[in-house]
């Protein structure tokens, strides 16, 4: 797999000063999880499972979460893991290359259940979603995990807790959840690829529901835990994990209230003034916004819940040849002992030490992204993504 591999490699020899890098299942787990970018959820009870998902890795999908549990009703959860083994083994049957798959499950009992079931397809599946995660359930959750891993004789298989409980919501619980929520994950820290944010949740607590014109950080009770999360879960000492962006909820043009967010000046260029009117007939402007503050607020990759959301997310996540030129300045032997440096583009003040974790994460983004040659913004990422 490898982001933009789905557009020909001419097209990517025009976009990247550095194309993104090819990565499997097998690579190291800071590279998958830098890697996810958007992850798109499908429920798990579609009659064309399997062929949705080929579908999807030809669109430049490389990781998907098959849906056991919200996004389908108490009673049909037995229907669609029939249906999900059915297709697993359909898609291990052809052989063909998939995006990084994963089943959001209910329950614990049912990890290692279908592993069972999957039989030998189950090389196909690189681990779990689990949802309603806290100190409590998250060990029967990731012990079923390590569980399932003996019963498929797997090397590995990644689990992705979502956060999303009350108590971590609620002001007087909240540090008591993180901190039991950070117990848990690092006692399988080996295990755990990502944290995801279940935003949704967090919202229906208060019985609210931001509209397309607004982003996630302008609904402060929401902002306020995100910040939080990050404090405690994703610190760029070594102790901290990949913290995804919370799921953007809009596909279809509705009235709007607001201004459109989507700034002009990028698509003053012929031909693709047509590009930002669609982009904002979609709704897609208030997701770009959010994608740009989850990068701001320290989070990488997105929960997706349709296809025109992928190529957005992985637009606005390639590196910029000014991001590059800093990170490698910053980088560089020869500034291990610090000092601060005009940069490459003489636009702005490099400070070794403080810049340094920003620069290693940018350099990992880098590497599974790609890096746009100096000419290229993330309009021509997105209409190249979008052509195909």
């Amino acid at each position: 797999m490898r982001h933009f591999g789905h557009i020909t490699p001419t097209v990517r020899k025009d976009l990247f000063h550095q194309e993104p890098a090819e990565f499997t299942g097998a690579s190291p787990s800071r590279v998958l999880a830098a890697a996810l970018g958007a992850t798109l959820y499908s429920p798990a009870t579609r009659p064309t499972l399997a062929a949705d998902i080929r579908k999807q890795a030809g669109r430049g999908v490389v990781s998907m979460v098959l849906c056991l549990e919200d996004s389908i009703s108490d009673g049909d959860v037995a229907g669609a893991e029939e249906n999900l083994v059915r297709h697993f083994c359909e898609l291990d049957a052809d052989g063909a290359e998939l995006p990084l798959l994963f089943i959001r499950v209910r329950t614990p009992e049912q990890i290692p259940d279908l592993v069972r079931r999957l039989g030998g397809s189950v090389r196909r599946l690189a681990g779990f979603v689990l949802p309603k995660f806290d100190e409590n359930r998250g060990i029967a959750f990731l012990e079923a995990v390590a569980e399932a891993e003996a019963v498929g004789g797997l090397s590995r298989l990644y689990a992705m807790p979502v956060l999303e409980t009350p108590d971590l919501l609620h002001l007087e619980t909240r540090v008591e959840a993180l901190a039991g929520i950070s117990r848990t994950v690092n006692r399988h820290r080996e295990r755990v690829l990502a944290l995801r944010l279940g935003v949704t949740d967090f919202c229906s607590a208060y019985g609210l529901r931001r509209t397309p014109d607004m982003t996630a950080y302008d609904v402060q009770i929401v902002a306020g835990v995100i910040a939080d999360v990050v404090n405690v879960l994703s610190r760029a000492d070594g102790t901290g994990f990949t913290v995804t962006g919370p799921v953007w909820e809009y596909f279809r043009s509705q009235q709007r209230l607001f201004k459109p967010q989507l700034r002009r000046s990028p698509f003053l260029e012929e031909g693709v003034e047509e590009l930002r009117t669609a982009l904002i007939e979609h709704d897609l402007d208030g997701l770009l916004r959010e994608i740009e503050l989850d990068r701001a607020n320290g989070l990488l990759g997105k929960t997706c819940i349709h296809p025109a959301h992928v190529t957005p997310v992985h637009a606005l996540s390639v590196v910029s040849h000014e991001e590059f030129c800093d990170a490698q300045d910053i980088l560089r032997p020869e500034r291990g002992g610090g000092g601060v440096m005009r940069s490459a583009y003489t636009n702005k003040m490099n400070e070794v030490k403080p810049h340094r974790a920003w620069a290693e994460r940018t350099m990992l983004r880098a590497e599974v992204f790609g890096v746009a040659k100096e000419e290229v913004g993330f309009v021509d990422l997105l209409t190249a993504g979008l052509q195909v």
